[in-house]
């Protein structure tokens, strides 16, 4: 029996192999297109649910196995994985694109009586007609053929970005000696002991992996060695980097994909990408977007300019470093914090112990929402997996997976995504319940101790978890609009960036941590140290983050794709940052999120959204006991207009419902410390 083929239950990721994927996709497709064939014949009903029980249940079924396979390219890559993920890539976008521009299909939605649909069919409804003709389905002849060929090639171009980016990462290593590695956490030192030992090496094997690359950077004495690494990190994948790794260069694919979004955008009407992009978004209009970011960029860089200042003068003063170079300033910046507030980040990762973390995650969801966690069974695709179950009232919820270490093969970051929505099943009659997948990439157990966590990384752990709390406790029934689904792109965040501001609450915090070696929680005066250093440096994080927004929506509305990107990247970096980088830097060609992620001319939504969830945390500053802890009452609320109507609705009628108005900014720059009283 193929793996893949199984659809009871959980999918059978300890018992998948590469050679299960073409004769599954094969015939999920044939099962596909025949339904398409079987809705779409003049005899059948124009009806929502008739529809659904045929063509929405077989599209599921191979939704759901190919996402087990692009699931298990992500986290498991393999070449014989691989080339059967790239195999089976073009038959499924060929699919899909057809689909979504199907001239048939089209006209029976459009002929639905929208009378005969509840309020949740009712936006399905209204979604899927927008996304007929964002799919191409008024296109016709040579247009049409071209349309397709775009997509086909898209997909190729983006799964090529992302495995460049990832054999760039994985291609690098230095073996060090012990003594480079002087101020070099001593868990990291194990950890690249052990790894080079691994491969019978001598030495402490370096990566780029974040879990190496980053505490190397704060830390390492040498400069030498963080400009090695440095030089190496922002050079992947692009014609800098070292004559070895020139084969990863991604430049070439940057270009066909700008120039394919641009045609793609112009046969549908648009003047570029970005109008197409923001189409089934919040925003209006990339200009609105331009706007709000630049906006943004006039009330930080103040504050940016500051931090700076302070971060030279200590260079100068403190570290005798009178020009600091670019591989220099995250060491710069981890000194300057221990000397201004009398901690460092390894001093505090000591009490962040994964499983304390874990259980103190799990408490205030339980607290604020009204669910119960515990672990649960399902076969998974490595041992560090775990598999964990939601419940209330003793009903089941929904579950999740969760993968949180670094490891070869695994592609870099931290993501949510979706295994099943949840769906009253038209064929069946039966609810199924939402699983996901919360993935990460933090550093491993090392000598039988609990892996430790950052500061850094538990806030990515809560934000991944907040998406996950969308995609999971949702009450919606239409498949289309349940959880994440239907929700617009720059509104996907907020759940999200909601959840990080618990990591910051000493109610919370207390029950997340037990330190590694006598299992003592955080003291208060450490707690209190971190609070004070919350908003180091925020000028200059959110001066980055909207040099990476800017950029994006600029390359996407302004730039010709035949040109080199650099000198459009240079002009923004010399409008919104206020640390200039060194002319072979090419973060771009790794820039994942926007050329092989899904976030083309939207990565703009992490900082729009933020502006939602601070304003949606301020209900809880708001409500807090007088001990700050949070009220049960408003977690319920949020819970019921946010997290439960998924995208069954406008993501601001949900804001609203929930804050009984529309957003402001103000919590945002009070939250991060961008107020006049700094």
């Amino acid at each position: 029996m193929n793996p893949l083929l199984q659809f009871d239950d959980t999918p059978l990721f300890d018992q998948i192999k590469p050679e299960h994927v073409a004769p599954a996709v094969a015939a999920l497709l044939k099962e596909s297109s025949d339904a398409l064939e079987t809705v779409t014949a003049d005899a059948f009903p124009a009806e929502w649910r008739a529809i659904a029980a045929v063509l929405d249940v077989a599209t599921e079924k191979l939704g759901r196995a190919w996402g087990a396979v692009s699931h298990l390219n992500s986290v498991a890559d393999t070449p014989e994985l691989r080339a059967a993920y790239n195999e089976a890539l073009p038959s499924i976008t060929e699919f899909f694109t057809r689909l979504g521009a199907d001239e048939r299909l089209y006209a029976k939605y459009k002929a639905i009586d929208r009378s005969t649909l509840n309020l949740e069919q009712l936006q399905a409804h209204s979604n899927a007609i927008r996304n007929f003709v964002l799919g191409g389905a008024e296109l016709q002849g040579a247009d049409r053929e071209r349309f397709a060929a775009i997509q086909e090639r898209q997909a190729e171009l983006g799964q090529k970005f992302s495995e460049n980016a990832l054999d760039a990462t994985d291609a690098f290593a230095h073996y060090a000696e012990l003594p480079e590695l002087d101020g070099v956490p001593d868990d990291v030192r194990q950890t690249a002991l052990a790894a080079a030992l691994a491969e019978g090496k001598t030495g402490y094997k370096l990566t780029l992996k974040m879990p190496c690359y980053l505490p190397v950077m704060q830390f390492a004495q040498s400069s030498a060695l963080r400009e090695k690494l440095y030089r190496a990190y922002v050079t992947r994948a692009s014609d800098q980097a070292a004559p070895e790794h020139l084969k990863f260069d991604n430049s070439a694919l940057i270009s066909d994909m700008l120039a394919l979004r641009l045609e793609e955008s112009r046969l549908l009407g648009f003047h570029n990408f970005g109008e197409l992009s923001v189409a089934p978004k919040m925003a209006d209009s990339p200009e609105q977007v331009i706007t709000f970011l630049r906006d943004l960029a006039v009330k930080a860089r103040p504050f940016a300019e500051k931090d700076l200042v302070d971060l030279r003068a200590f260079a100068r003063q403190d570290l005798h470093l009178n020009d600091p170079q670019p591989w220099d300033w995250a060491y710069i910046g981890e000194k300057l914090k221990e000397a201004r507030y009398a901690f460092s980040e390894q001093e505090v990762k000591q009490y962040f112990t994964a499983p304390k973390v874990l259980a103190g995650l799990f408490k205030i969801v339980e607290t604020l929402f009204d669910v119960q966690l515990r672990q649960d069974e399902a076969p998974v695709w490595h041992p560090n997996v775990k598999f964990y179950r939601i419940e209330r009232a003793g009903q089941l919820v929904g579950q999740f997976y969760l993968d949180p270490a670094a490891r070869q093969g695994k592609r870099g970051g931290a993501w949510m995504d979706d295994v099943r929505t949840r769906w009253l099943r038209p064929d069946t009659g039966k609810l199924q319940t939402p699983v996901a997948h919360l993935v990460c990439n933090f550093a491993d157990s090392v000598d039988g101790k609990p892996a430790l966590l950052t500061h850094d990384d538990v806030t990515t752990l809560f934000h991944e978890f907040g998406h996950g709390l969308h995609h999971l406790l949702t009450q919606v029934n239409e498949r289309d609009v349940a959880g994440i689904s239907g929700v617009e792109w720059d509104a996907v965040e907020l759940p999200s960036q909601f959840m990080e501001n618990f990591c910051w609450e000493w109610n919370v915090l207390r029950h997340m941590t037990a330190h590694v070696d006598t299992g003592e929680p955080l003291p208060r005066a450490l707690y209190d140290k971190m609070l004070a250093a919350k908003n180091f440096q925020s000028g200059m994080q959110t001066v980055r983050q909207i040099e990476f927004s800017l950029f994006d929506m600029l390359l996407h509305t302004q730039h010709d794709p035949a040109l080199d990107l650099m000198p459009l990247l240079n002009e923004v970096r010399a409008e919104v940052a206020v640390l200039q980088a060194p002319a072979w830097s090419r973060t771009a060609h790794t820039f994942s999120h926007i050329f092989a992620g899904g976030y083309a001319a939207g990565y703009y939504s992490y900082k729009w959204a933020e502006v939602l969830s601070a304003d949606a945390y301020a209900a809880f500053e708001e409500t807090a006991s007088a001990d700050g802890l949070p009220n049960v009452e408003t977690g319920k609320k949020y819970r019921q207009a946010i997290l439960e109507a998924g995208g069954s609705r406008p993501a601001l009628a949900s804001f609203k419902a929930f804050r009984g108005r529309e957003p402001q900014l103000d919590a945002l720059l009070r939250h991060q410390g961008m107020t006049q009283d700094r």
